[in-house]
């Protein structure tokens, strides 16, 4: 989903920055805390967005290592823990998929939030484009901003696809919308309950099947947002289901909204949709898992980030 979204902001003319943030996936323990392994990652999300249509020669790479090494990153991050509470960074800890008990072991983790904020400045961003998970540090900016010189960043949050377990279950009570989303997204950590752009076609099939899909149920339904934010994601397309004649027959889709409709009308059985989602997920990831295993050196890479996935 924010692949799609940076491509159209790509598309539409505007200087994008990717940035590859290796000490922030470091303080927060991923891929077993192998800097070498989070580097390697953050090179194949590169290929990713080729692959999807990006324009890479309109795009700059920053790595977090040419921002720490300036005195003037870290001059910023004090800076800003003079303007804000230990309270809101605490609060702020979601950005991580954490909670704020977890800091008590792992100070780092509270610099962590600062970091993301200061990075904003650094780079001299006008957009801040991120998850919905990653609110509370963009909003922290926009409050910090003005009172220490920077301007303002605009903020563009993609949503976040749900755990394919479904959260009809979950309470939520009290909790604010970036909270609900980091304890309801997809988590690597949790591989039956999440797909991967490395998944074979069997896999993203029998992950589809076994997904949370209530008849005529909308909201928190995972199988739903995935045609919502991926299949329809890059705007009108065809979305065919296939039925038994007893059944209908096939139904030409192109539209989510139409797709809500028929839906929550009992008009399509979830067993229906999840068959005719697995088959175009198939065909949306194929490309993107082939550009990805196209070199050797490229796979003996995925294979040895597989096997040190973390939350």
């Amino acid at each position: 989903i924010w692949g799609y979204k940076f491509k159209d902001l790509v598309d539409v003319g505007v200087e994008m920055i990717l940035y590859a943030a290796t000490w922030h996936a470091w303080i927060n323990d991923k891929l077993g805390g192998r800097m070498d392994l989070i580097k390697t990652a953050a090179k194949h999300v590169v290929k990713v967005l080729e692959s999807i249509g990006v324009n890479m020669s309109r795009v700059k790479v920053i790595y977090a290592e040419e921002l720490v090494d300036k005195i003037s990153y870290w001059e910023k991050i004090l800076r800003v823990a003079k303007n804000i509470s230990l309270s809101r960074v605490k609060r702020a800890l979601t950005i991580m998929g954490r909670k704020a008990d977890e800091a008590e072991l792992d100070f780092s983790k509270l610099i962590y939030p600062l970091m993301q904020i200061v990075d904003i400045f650094e780079m001299d961003l006008d957009i801040a484009l991120g998850g919905i998970d990653q609110r509370k540090a963009h909003m922290l900016a926009r409050d910090v901003a003005e009172k220490l010189g920077f301007k303002k960043p605009v903020a563009i949050h993609t949503p976040l696809l749900p755990s394919l377990k479904g959260i009809s279950k979950m309470v939520f009570e009290g909790m604010e919308i970036d909270e609900v989303v980091s304890e309801i997204k997809m988590s690597k950590s949790k591989p039956d309950e999440a797909l991967f752009i490395i998944d074979d076609d069997d896999s993203i099939k029998k992950k589809i099947k076994n997904a949370y899909c209530p008849p005529r149920e909308i909201e928190n339904n995972p199988i739903l947002s995935i045609v919502k934010y991926i299949i329809f994601g890059q705007g009108g397309r065809r979305f065919t289901i296939d039925r038994k004649p007893e059944y209908g027959g096939p139904i030409d889709i192109y539209s989510y909204d139409e797709l809500e409709v028929l839906y929550r009308e009992g008009k399509l059985h979830p067993l229906d949709l999840k068959n005719a989602v697995a088959d175009e997920l198939i065909k949306i990831i194929k490309p993107i898992r082939e550009a990805l295993y196209s070199e050797k050196s490229l796979w003996i890479e995925l294979e040895e980030i597989e096997k040190s996935v973390t939350r």
